[in-house]
C-alpha cells in the first residue's frame, strides 16, 4: 500500500502529548502533590478521551463489497447502547451512500483495528466524531482516485452520490471503481462537509442492528459455534478471598461425556460433551481453597467509614477548612450505598479454539485488545497469534472491562485440541463479579446570612473502581491516588460557592470491585444533591433557584443552568405536594454532559411509586436523537432499579444473592408512566450519553420522598421507615 507523509495533526499531538505530560508529572507528583493531583483531576472531570487506536488507514476500517456496499469494521462494541447506528450515520455522511449501503461490524483483533481504551466512559460517539468522519472522507477520495484512473479523467471533475461516481452522462460504482485494487493511494484528509450539508447525522434513523435482535438472529457470546465445538466449566471460589489450594478429581473423570479433566496452577476445569455433563463434572470436584478469613456485611460496613483508609483532596477552592470550623452553624449529613452487581441478563464466558501456534476466540468483552494481550501471554504465544472475536454483548455495563474468562476457555481448548464453549452460571456470575464498591459520604456546610452556602464539603468512603483495572496504567494510580472511578461525580459542581473542597477515602475491600455503569456517578450525586437539597431546605429557599444561583458564569455554568431551567420548564416545577404526589429535583454533570432529572413521586402503602421522570441533558452535537433519548430511558430506569432496590451483602464470607428474584430489581410495573427527554445542544461536538443519565435519579427521587413525609431518607435502596 502507497504511503504519504501526513503532518502531525493538532488532535494527535494533544493525545502524544498529554501521555507524555502524565510522565513528567509522576517525577513531580512528591514535590507538588496535592496540588498536579488536584490539577489532573479536574482535567479528568471536564475533560474527554481522545480515540487512541490507529486510524492511519481506512483500509482496516471499511470494506467495499461486489454489491456496492460498504462494511465499516467498528472498534467499539455493541452492547445495546446503539453505537453501531451513530457511527454508520457519521460514516454514511461523509462516504456519500446511502443508510441501506452501509453496514456496521465488529472489528476483530487480527485486522489491527483495536481501541487502546476499549469501548466503555461514554466515548464511543465523542471519541471517534473526528477520527472516523476522517477517516470516510479519506476514503471516499481514494475510491475517486481510483474511479478517475478507470474513467480517464481526474478525481476533481467527479460528483459522488450514493456510492456512485460520476462525470456527466458516465457513471461507475464504488464496487467498480475498487476492483482488483491491491495498493490504495492515501490522499491528505480533505475537508470535512459543513453540519448542514448532512443527511444523517442529527436525524432519528432507525438502528442497523435492529432487525438481528427482533428475530433472534444469533449475535451474542452465548450464541457462538464452531464444528466439534465441546463444552467446559471451571470451579469457582464462593467465599471471598478463597484462592485455590488443590482438588481431587478422580470422580469427575470417569463421569459420563467428560473428556478431560484440566488441572492448573491456578484452577481446575472440566471439557465435557455437552454443557449439562461439564457442570455435573465440575460439580463432583472437591477443591480445597484457602480461605484467610470469613467476611460479613459488618466487616465490610465496618471498613467503608470516611476518616479509614487514605484520603485524597481531588478539588479545592478557597479556604473550607478553615471555614468549616465546627460550631452550631456548621451543618452535617451522612450517606450510604450498598455493594451493587452488574446482573447483565448474559453470563461471561468464551468459545476458543487452539490450534497450534494460534488461538481464535469468540466473546463478549468491551476489552478486545487487552484480552488478546492476556490470553496470548498464558498460552505462550505471540499477541498477532490470537484473534479476538467480539460478538453482541448481552449487557455490559461495565462487567466486560475484564474479561479474564477467555483465557480459561483457551487453556481448556488448547487441552483437548479442539474448540472450547466455557460460560459462567447465573450463581457463578452473581459471586464472581467486579461489583460496584459501597460507599459511606459525609457532608458539611455553611450558610451565609443570605441563605447561600458559603463553604461545602464532600467526603467520600469507596472501594477501588478504576485502580487494579489493566486499562490503567499503575503511574496514574501513583499521580493521583485518589480512585477516578470513586470520585467521579464526587466534585462540587457549583463553582460560585466561595469555599468548596471534596475529599476520596480510599479503602482496599476483599474482594473484586471495578467499573459498572457511571462508575461513582449515582452514589456520589445522591448524597451531593441530597445534601443540596436539605441545605435549600433550611435556608427556606426553592431548591431549584437555590442551585441556579451558586452556578459559575463560565461555559460548563451556562450549560450546567440551562439544563436545570429546561428539565424545570418542561416537568412544570412546584416544590408544593399536590394530590398526594411531590416532585424531586437532582443535577449533575458528567463527561462534560450535564444532566438535570425531575421526577414526580408518591408514596403507597409505603413504597416509592415513581410516576413521570422529566430528564433534560446537553451532551452537545446528537447524531441520533432517538439513540440518545433511549439511553436516557435506559440509564433512568437503570438508576431506579438501583436506588430503589438492588443490594448484595456478605453472610460467612459469601456475596449474595446469587440469582435473579432475591436480588431485587426494577420490574415493569416500577417503571414511571412516562419518561420525557429534552435535548439540548450548547457544544458543537458530540459528548458523552451512555452514563450521565445516570447521576441525578437517585437524589431527585429521596427529595421528592422528604417532600412528601418530611422524612430524609439517607441510604440506598431507598426505603420509607
Amino acid at each position: 500500500m502507497a504511503k504519504n507523509k501526513k503532518k502531525l495533526s493538532r488532535r494527535k499531538f494533544l493525545v502524544r502529548g498529554g501521555l507524555g505530560t502524565l510522565g513528567v508529572l509522576a517525577v513531580g507528583t512528591y514535590v507538588f502533590r496535592n496540588p498536579i493531583r488536584r490539577q489532573i483531576a479536574g482535567m479528568i472531570d471536564t475533560g474527554e478521551t481522545p480515540y487512541l487506536g490507529n486510524t492511519k488507514s481506512p483500509i482496516l476500517w471499511f470494506e467495499i463489497t461486489k454489491d456496492n456496499k460498504i462494511i465499516l469494521y467498528s472498534p467499539k462494541v455493541e452492547m445495546g447502547q446503539g453505537t453501531f447506528t451513530g457511527l454508520a450515520q457519521i460514516a454514511a455522511d461523509e462516504l456519500e451512500v446511502s443508510m441501506e449501503q452501509i453496514a456496521v461490524a465488529h472489528a476483530p483483533s487480527s485486522s489491527g483495528n483495536m481501541d487502546d481504551f476499549a469501548t466503555g466512559g461514554s466515548t464511543s460517539i465523542s471519541s471517534l466524531w473526528v477520527p472516523l468522519r476522517e477517516l470516510a472522507a479519506t476514503l471516499r477520495e481514494m475510491i475517486k482516485m481510483e474511479a478517475a484512473k478507470k474513467m480517464g479523467t481526474v478525481a476533481t471533475s467527479l460528483s459522488v452520490k450514493d456510492g456512485v461516481i460520476s462525470e456527466g452522462d458516465r457513471t461507475i460504482t464504488y464496487a467498480e471503481a475498487a476492483k482488483d485494487v491491491t495498493e490504495w493511494d492515501i490522499p491528505d484528509t480533505p475537508p470535512l462537509k459543513d453540519m448542514k450539508d448532512y443527511q444523517f447525522i442529527g436525524k432519528p434513523i432507525s438502528r442497523v442492528d435492529l432487525k438481528d435482535k427482533v428475530f433472534g438472529t444469533p449475535i451474542f457470546g452465548m450464541d457462538a459455534t464452531m464444528p466439534n465445538m465441546l463444552y467446559g466449566a471451571v470451579v469457582r471460589p464462593t467465599v471471598i478471598g478463597a484462592t485455590y489450594a488443590e482438588a481431587d478429581t478422580s470422580k469427575a473423570e470417569n463421569m459420563p461425556g467428560v473428556v478431560k479433566v484440566v488441572k492448573e496452577q491456578d484452577f481446575v476445569g472440566v471439557v465435557a460433551n455437552s454443557r449439562m455433563e461439564a457442570e455435573n463434572a465440575k460439580n463432583a470436584i472437591d477443591v480445597k481453597w484457602d480461605i484467610p478469613k470469613v467476611w460479613q456485611t459488618a466487616d465490610i460496613e465496618a471498613m467503608i467509614e470516611v476518616g479509614k483508609g487514605e484520603p485524597y483532596v481531588i478539588q479545592k477552592e478557597g479556604s473550607p477548612k478553615k471555614t468549616l470550623q465546627e460550631d452550631e452553624t456548621l451543618i452535617i449529613s451522612e450517606f450510604k450505598s450498598p455493594i451493587g452487581a452488574h446482573a447483565q441478563l448474559e453470563p461471561n464466558g468464551a468459545l476458543a479454539y487452539v490450534e497450534g501456534d494460534k488461538a481464535t476466540v469468540m466473546m463478549s468483552t468491551q476489552v478486545v485488545k487487552i484480552t488478546r494481550n492476556e490470553i496470548a501471554e498464558r498460552l505462550g504465544l505471540e499477541k498477532e497469534q490470537v484473534n479476538i472475536v467480539p460478538t453482541f454483548l448481552g449487557g455490559g455495563f461495565g462487567r466486560r472491562l475484564h474479561t479474564p474468562n477467555g483465557i480459561q476457555a483457551a487453556v481448556l481448548s488448547k487441552a483437548v485440541g479442539t474448540p472450547v464453549k466455557c460460560f459462567l452460571d447465573r450463581k457463578e456470575e452473581f459471586q464472581n463479579d467486579t461489583f460496584r464498591p459501597p460507599t459511606h459520604h459525609v457532608l458539611k456546610a455553611k450558610l451565609n446570612e443570605k441563605g447561600l452556602i458559603e463553604a461545602i464539603e464532600h467526603n467520600v468512603s469507596s472501594g477501588d473502581v478504576a485502580w487494579g483495572s489493566p486499562m490503567l496504567p499503575s503511574v496514574v494510580e501513583t499521580i493521583l491516588g485518589a480512585d477516578l472511578g470513586a470520585w467521579r461525580g464526587g466534585m462540587i459542581q457549583y463553582g460560585a460557592i466561595p469555599n468548596y473542597q471534596a475529599i476520596s477515602w480510599r479503602v482496599k475491600l476483599p474482594f473484586a470491585t471495578s467499573w459498572w455503569r457511571s462508575l461513582g456517578l449515582l452514589a456520589n450525586t445522591f448524597a451531593i444533591e441530597s445534601f443540596m437539597d436539605e441545605l435549600a431546605a433550611k435556608a427556606g429557599k426553592d431548591p431549584v433557584q437555590f442551585r441556579l444561583d451558586q452556578i459559575q458564569d463560565d461555559d460548563r455554568g451556562y450549560r450546567l443552568k440551562e439544563v436545570i431551567k429546561a428539565a424545570a420548564d418542561k416537568a412544570g416545577w412546584t416544590d408544593k405536594v399536590v394530590n398526594g404526589r411531590a416532585m424531586g429535583f437532582a443535577a449533575s454533570t458528567d463527561v462534560n454532559t450535564p444532566c438535570a432529572q425531575i421526577v414526580e413521586v408518591s408514596v403507597e402503602n409505603n413504597e416509592i411509586k415513581v410516576h413521570k421522570v422529566t430528564c433534560a441533558m446537553d451532551p452537545g452535537l446528537v447524531v441520533n436523537p432517538d439513540q440518545v433519548k433511549a439511553q436516557c430511558e435506559g440509564a433512568i430506569i437503570m438508576g431506579m432499579s438501583a436506588s430503589l432496590f438492588e443490594r448484595m451483602y456478605v453472610e460467612e464470607g459469601q456475596l449474595q444473592p446469587t440469582i435473579y428474584g432475591p436480588y431485587e430489581m426494577a420490574l415493569m410495573k416500577h417503571a414511571p408512566k412516562e419518561i420525557d427527554v429534552v435535548l439540548l445542544q450548547n457544544a458543537d461536538v458530540p459528548g458523552g450519553v451512555g452514563e450521565p443519565p445516570l447521576g441525578p435519579i437517585g437524589a431527585a427521587i429521596a427529595n421528592a420522598v422528604f417532600r412528601l413525609t418530611g422524612e430524609r431518607l439517607r441510604e440506598m435502596p431507598l426505603k420509607i421507615s
